[in-house]
């Protein structure tokens, strides 16, 4: 989907402008001080600039590395019979977890996924599944987490990636309000503390004020009580 996106606008820039407006309608310059002619205002200037500006966008949102992640992902989906089932893909995203796999559990990973894929195509309870959280759920109420341990580890890495991107684009965003143009000498360290006091408000919520005062008060001696 999201190749297919790029490539239709792509398609839509290339040679989608005749199709808004026909040829003949653009005749003659805008006014008599330039050369420019009206069609090259109107499709260069103007509609090659917009839809170059969403390519841009659609492309800095979707790296390459992001789509090939969703690509891999994909290759775990148990819809349809696992008909998007891809071994080479499943171990290309095992191998992005170098810590959570070594070389070993990558040859061991390639057999689990053979023997699993070849097991769950046959069994009834895997027709209707319509995702991997469904996937995982049903592996552990049938046990096979244990049989297939490697396949549930990458199952369980898939289902926390897309939470694991959103909180990092999470902090990245408060960065840029936090550490502004007046702000930009800031220190890593005080600026790692805005930053936890920013992102995780949901839970600074849930400290009393009175415990924060007494926690400053404990760090040194003062005059006065807080």
């Amino acid at each position: 989907m999201v190749r297919g996106t790029i490539y239709a606008l792509q398609s839509l820039r290339d040679t989608g402008f005749a199709s808004i407006l026909p040829k003949d309608f653009y005749i003659g310059s805008r006014n008599r001080t330039t050369t420019k002619t009206n069609r090259f205002h109107f499709e260069v200037e103007i509609f090659n600039t917009v839809v170059d500006m969403q390519l841009t966008e659609y492309r800095d949102r979707f790296s390459e590395t992001s789509t090939q992640l969703l690509e891999y992902m994909g290759a775990l989906s148990p819809c349809d019979s696992f008909s998007q089932f891809h071994k080479s893909k499943l171990l290309k995203l095992a191998k992005l977890y170098k810590y959570d796999f070594d070389d070993s559990d990558l040859i061991d990973l390639e057999g689990q996924l053979e023997i699993f894929y070849h097991s769950s195509i046959k069994d009834e309870h895997f027709t209707t599944l319509k995702g991997i959280s469904e996937l995982s759920r049903l592996m552990v109420s049938m046990r096979k987490h244990r049989s297939y341990p490697l396949v549930y580890k990458l199952l369980k890495l898939a289902l926390i990636l897309p939470v694991a991107t959103a909180s990092i684009e999470r902090c990245f965003s408060k960065m840029k309000l936090l550490k502004t143009d007046l702000c930009n000498k800031i220190g890593d360290e005080f600026l790692n503390d805005a930053l936890l006091c920013y992102v995780e408000t949901e839970a600074l919520v849930k400290v009393e004020n009175e415990k924060v005062m007494e926690q400053f008060q404990k760090m040194s001696a003062r005059r006065g009580q807080i």
